[in-house]
C-alpha cells in the first residue's frame, strides 16, 4: 500500500458486504463506504475545489468523518482536521493559514465563513453526495500531501503538520505491527477523530476488514453499552477516558468479556488507573502507545502493560515500532532529547520553514521530549524540552496561553506551566503579577475563554506582588516555580 486509495480499494475488493461502520442508528458496509468515498472527488470538483486544494473539516466523530478523512486525500486534495475544542480565533487561524477553500461542518460556522470561500453543512454534503457519481480515485503519489493537522505552537501560533500519503500508510503498517488486529475484531472508535488517537485506526481497520463502532462524543456508559452490544474487542483512548470507563464499569458492570485490547496514549497514565483497568477488564491486554502528530503518530509501544504494573519496566513507553528508528541526543545511558526517524515522520510545518528546520535535522525529528533508553532498548520519558503541557491527552503550549494572558490590561507579568492533576494528568497553572490588584482569577479565566479552547484555560492562578524570578539574561525561571508542585514525583511530567 502506498496511498490512502490502496486500503480503500483493498476493502472494496475483499470485504464488500461486511459491515465497516456502525454509528448510532446507521450501518454501512465496506462496499457502501468506499462507493461514497469515490463520490467525494466529483463532489469537490463541482464545488471548484481542485487537486491540491485544502478542505477543512470541523465535526464530531462519525462514519461520514471517516469517509472525508479518506475520500478527500484519495481525490488528490488535502484534509484539514480541525480541533472542535478550539475557540473561533484558533479555528480561523488554522483555516486561513492552510488556505482552505471549503469548510465542511456539523455546527454553526459563525465567523469562520469569512475564513474560506464556502461552508457546507453535513446535511448539505449528504444532498450533494447523493447527486454525485462514483469515480476512480485520483492518480496521486505517495509523497503528495494527504492532510494538515494543526498542533499548538511554542511561539504562540498553531502549526500545520504536513502528513503525506506515505506518512499515513507507514503509520498504518506500524500500528498493525504494534497493536495487531484481525478481521475477527470489532473496534470501538472513541477518541476524537481530529486527534491522532482517533484517526489512527481508520486506515488499519479498512485494510483488514475490521468493523468500527463510532462514538460521536465520549460518554463512558454509552461506550460500555456498545462494547456489550457489538462485542467490541479493541479500542484506543486517552488516559482520562480509560479512567472514566473503569469507574463506569465498576458502578454498573456490563458483559465486556469480548474486550481484548485497550490501547492508551497521548499522555502518561497513573499506575492506579492501570491497576483498576486490569481489575475491571481482566481479559484485556493493556498497551501503552507513544507518539506525536509529527510522526503520524506512532513511535513506540509497551505491550502487556498489565503484567508490568508497579515494576520499573512498567514506567517505560516500550520499544520503537518496527520500521521506526529512535535515538537519544545524549551520551549512552544518559537522558536527552528523543529523536525519531522513519517513513512516518512529517514533511514539515506548513509555511513555517524556520520551525521545520528546528525540529527536522538530517532526517531525524526532534520530539522535544527528554528520555533515556535502558540496556534492552526500552524508552523512558522523564521531562519535556518543549514548553508544553499535556492535559487530558491534549497538547497545550504555554506560550499560547501566556500570549492571551498578557493581553489583559491588568496583567504586568505572567508565566504558565503544568502542575499535577489526578484526573487530567496535568492542568494549566498561571503565575501572574498584576498591575491592578483588583484582578481576580475568575476575571482572568473568563478573559482567556474568549480566545482559547476550554482545555487550554488556566485551572488555577497564583498572584504575586513581586516580579517573577529570572535568569541572568532575563528569562523567567519556570523550573524554579514548578518545582514545589512536582516535589516527590519521579519525573516532571504526568
Amino acid at each position: 500500500m502506498r496511498t490512502i486509495s490502496d486500503p480503500l480499494q483493498r476493502a472494496e475488493s475483499m470485504h464488500t458486504e461486511k459491515t465497516a461502520f456502525i454509528c448510532e442508528e446507521r450501518t454501512r458496509t465496506f462496499g457502501e463506504f468506499v462507493t461514497r468515498c469515490r463520490k467525494v472527488g466529483p463532489l469537490l470538483q463541482d464545488l471548484d475545489i481542485n487537486m491540491g486544494d485544502r478542505v477543512g473539516l470541523l465535526a464530531s466523530n462519525s462514519d461520514i468523518y471517516a469517509e472525508l478523512y479518506c475520500g478527500v486525500p484519495a481525490a488528490g486534495r488535502a484534509i484539514v482536521s480541525l480541533n472542535s475544542r478550539w475557540a473561533e480565533p484558533e479555528l480561523a487561524y488554522a483555516l486561513e493559514d492552510a488556505g482552505a477553500k471549503l469548510l465542511i461542518t456539523d455546527q454553526d460556522p459563525g465567523g469562520l465563513s469569512a475564513s474560506v470561500d464556502r461552508v457546507i453543512s453535513l446535511t448539505e454534503y449528504e444532498t450533494l453526495l447523493a447527486e454525485s457519481t462514483p469515480a476512480e480515485f485520483a492518480d496521486i503519489n505517495e509523497d503528495d500531501l494527504a492532510g494538515l493537522f494543526y498542533t499548538g505552537g511554542t511561539t504562540g501560533q498553531s502549526k500545520g503538520v504536513m502528513l503525506t500519503h506515505r506518512n499515513l500508510i507507514a503509520n498504518t503498517m506500524h500500528s498493525q505491527l504494534t497493536m495487531p488486529l484481525s478481521d475477527a475484531d470489532t473496534y470501538l472508535l472513541v477518541a476524537p477523530m481530529f486527534h491522532a488517537a482517533g484517526s489512527n485506526s481508520v486506515l488499519q481497520c479498512l485494510a483488514l476488514g475490521v468493523p468500527q463502532v463510532v462514538v460521536p462524543a465520549f460518554e463512558p456508559n454509552l461506550c460500555l453499552d456498545l462494547i456489550e452490544q457489538h462485542r467490541c474487542s479493541a479500542t484506543l483512548a486517552v488516559p482520562t477516558m480509560v479512567a472514566a470507563l473503569v469507574e463506569a464499569q465498576s458502578a454498573n458492570p456490563r458483559d465486556i468479556s469480548s474486550f481484548a485490547l485497550i490501547c492508551h496514549g497521548a499522555s502518561p497514565i497513573a499506575t492506579q488507573v492501570l491497576r483498576r483497568a486490569h481489575e475491571e477488564f481482566p481479559n484485556a491486554e493493556l498497551l501503552h502507545l507513544y507518539g506525536a502528530t509529527e510522526t503520524a503518530p506512532l513511535v513506540t509501544g509497551l505491550r502487556h502493560e498489565e503484567e508490568l504494573i508497579g515494576s520499573s519496566r512498567g514506567k517505560s513507553v516500550g520499544h520503537p515500532s518496527l520500521g521506526v528508528s529512535l535515538k537519544i541526543d545524549a551520551e549512552p545511558g544518559e537522558p536527552g532529547e528523543v529523536m525519531v526517524q522513519g517513513p512516518n515522520v512529517m514533511q514539515g510545518y506548513w509555511n513555517k520553514p524556520e520551525q521545520t528546520a528546528a525540529v527536522l535535522q538530517n532526517g531525524w525529528y526532534r520530539t522535544g521530549d527528554i528520555g533515556y533508553l535502558d540496556a534492552e532498548g526500552y524508552l523512558y520519558l522523564v521531562d519535556r524540552a518543549k514548553d508544553m503541557i499535556i492535559s487530558g491527552g491534549e497538547n497545550v503550549y504555554c506560550s499560547e496561553v501566556e500570549e492571551v494572558i498578557y493581553q489583559h490590561p491588568k496583567v504586568l507579568e505572567a508565566t504558565v506551566f503544568g502542575v499535577p492533576n489526578d484526573q487530567w494528568g496535568e492542568q494549566v497553572h498561571a503565575v501572574v503579577v498584576p498591575r491592578d490588584e483588583s484582578l481576580t482569577s475568575e476575571d482572568l479565566i473568563e478573559f482567556c475563554r474568549e480566545s482559547l479552547g476550554g482545555y487550554k484555560l488556566p485551572r488555577s492562578v497564583e498572584f504575586r506582588s513581586t516580579e517573577l524570578p529570572k535568569s541572568g539574561p532575563g528569562k523567567v525561571l519556570k523550573r524554579e516555580l514548578r518545582a514545589p508542585y512536582w516535589e516527590g514525583k519521579d519525573r516532571s511530567i504526568n
